[in-house]
């Protein structure tokens, strides 16, 4: 499964790159704004640092708003993921988005049928969130796993993007289900590396060693 970081803070994003774990970055306009930045400051900044896949959100509603911003985002670099939110008007702009080569990332996806309708389109990968299905009492891990067996019986090529991914369950319960990707905020990829067990077996470790003769 590949790690996206789900964030648009530089900081962050330079310290997954350091781990040597990050393959992607998913941002949108709300995280943006958490940043107090300009857009187009931030969006040469994570270009400059990521080279994998970069999805940028659209802001307008219409297909020729949709097309105008995607092509211009497209335009920027080869790793642009252009995102596209799943309504009528986006996904009509998705289909013309595959006519020009232009990858995009369907997001805000709650339903197997709208991940049906965004493969149809040619989506390259769709985002069902995970998170916010939970927060109203529903399985978002189901939807998932909808989503997945869909697309098998007719053999999509649409990657199934997790994402609202909250904390490491949700990432190895993506993964298991067989997810391509995870998207994820930095504190939930930070939460992988920790076991009590191994902070424990390293501290008994370095106390050993310090008793083996200079």
């Amino acid at each position: 499964m590949q790690f996206f970081l789900d964030t648009a803070d530089i900081a962050e994003i330079e310290q997954a790159h350091a781990w040597g774990i990050l393959d992607g970055v998913t941002t949108n306009p709300s995280l943006v704004a958490k940043t107090g930045r300009r857009f187009d400051d931030v969006k040469r900044d994570i270009l400059a640092l990521v080279k994998g896949p970069v999805s940028l959100e659209v802001t307008a509603t219409d297909v020729a708003g949709m097309m105008e911003e995607a092509r211009a985002l497209a335009a920027e670099g080869s790793q642009v993921v252009v995102k596209i939110p799943l309504t009528q008007d986006g996904i009509a702009a998705v289909v013309q988005c595959r006519e020009l080569g232009i990858k995009t990332n369907v997001t805000l996806c709650f339903s197997a049928n709208q991940a049906l309708l965004a493969a149809k389109a040619g989506a390259t990968y769709i985002s069902p969130f995970v998170g916010r299905l939970d927060d109203i009492g529903h399985n978002g891990m189901q939807l998932v796993q909808e989503i997945l067996e869909v697309y098998e019986n007719y053999g999509y090529e649409t990657q199934v993007l997790a994402a609202s991914l909250r904390h490491p369950l949700h990432v190895l319960e993506a993964a298991r289900l067989g997810a391509h990707v995870g998207t994820m905020p930095y504190s939930t990829m930070q939460q992988l590396f920790k076991h009590p067990m191994t902070d424990l077996g390293l501290q008994r470790f370095l106390a050993d060693w310090q008793k083996v003769p200079a």
